[in-house]
């Protein structure tokens, strides 16, 4: 009897390459939520808040009514990271896959520790904001990380790969200093990297879900 025809044939069948494709497809989906809700959470933001000077971290403070939108775009993004180190951790550098780990890790982080308020007079927690502010530059290096060990990886070809991880490097070392030295457009900046982050995670899903190779050297 043909194994293809028999009506549990896929039940029958290891779950390791459907595991791999369910993990890139929720991947993808989580980024979409993440974004969202950072455009979200600036759009449901009172009067004086500007998605141009104050950051995303800033949507989430300390006491801020909906802030529990930026802190779900935050979550979205760590779980969408830890989902493709799970789907990839046989196929990416061994530090790409410890430090996307870090990396959702960090921005759970930043979650659940929030930023201090950004409007004057208002009562904050300065520790819980140190700590917001500890997770949110330790993503930020483990991102770098993981994204340098992926280059130094790759095979021929793979141009649009190094491409994007070319960017990804120099958004994440660029944009912070100019973050700190034009703080008109900080929080541009910081959204600029995130749409970088974003693009960077969602080309390693979408190379998951279209290839059949064994090997992704050459992605």
């Amino acid at each position: 009897m043909d194994d293809r025809k028999h009506p549990l044939a896929h039940w029958l069948q290891p779950a390791g390459a459907l595991r791999v494709r369910w993990f890139a497809t929720a991947a993808l989906v989580l980024l979409a939520v993440s974004a969202l809700s950072v455009v979200a959470a600036a759009a449901a933001m009172p009067e004086g808040y500007s998605w141009r000077f104050h950051s995303i971290s800033e949507s989430a403070a300390q006491g801020q009514h909906l802030g529990w939108i930026a802190r779900l775009a935050f979550v979205s993004f760590g779980a969408a990271a830890l989902s493709l180190a799970v789907a990839l951790r046989q196929r990416w550098a061994r530090i790409t896959y410890w430090m996307s780990a870090a990396f959702a890790f960090f921005m759970f982080g930043a979650a659940a520790f929030s930023h201090a308020p950004w409007w004057p007079g208002a009562p904050s927690d300065p520790f819980e904001d140190l700590l917001h502010s500890v997770c949110a530059s330790s993503m930020g290096f483990a991102f770098c990380v993981g994204v340098a060990a992926r280059l130094a990886q790759r095979g021929p070809g793979g141009l649009v790969g190094k491409t994007l991880d070319v960017l990804a490097l120099v958004a994440a070392t660029a944009l912070p200093l100019l973050l700190a030295s034009a703080s008109g457009i900080g929080g541009l900046a910081q959204r600029v990297m995130f749409v970088v982050a974003y693009l960077w995670f969602g080309h390693e899903a979408l190379v998951v879900l279209a290839s059949h190779r064994p090997s992704f050297r050459s992605c």
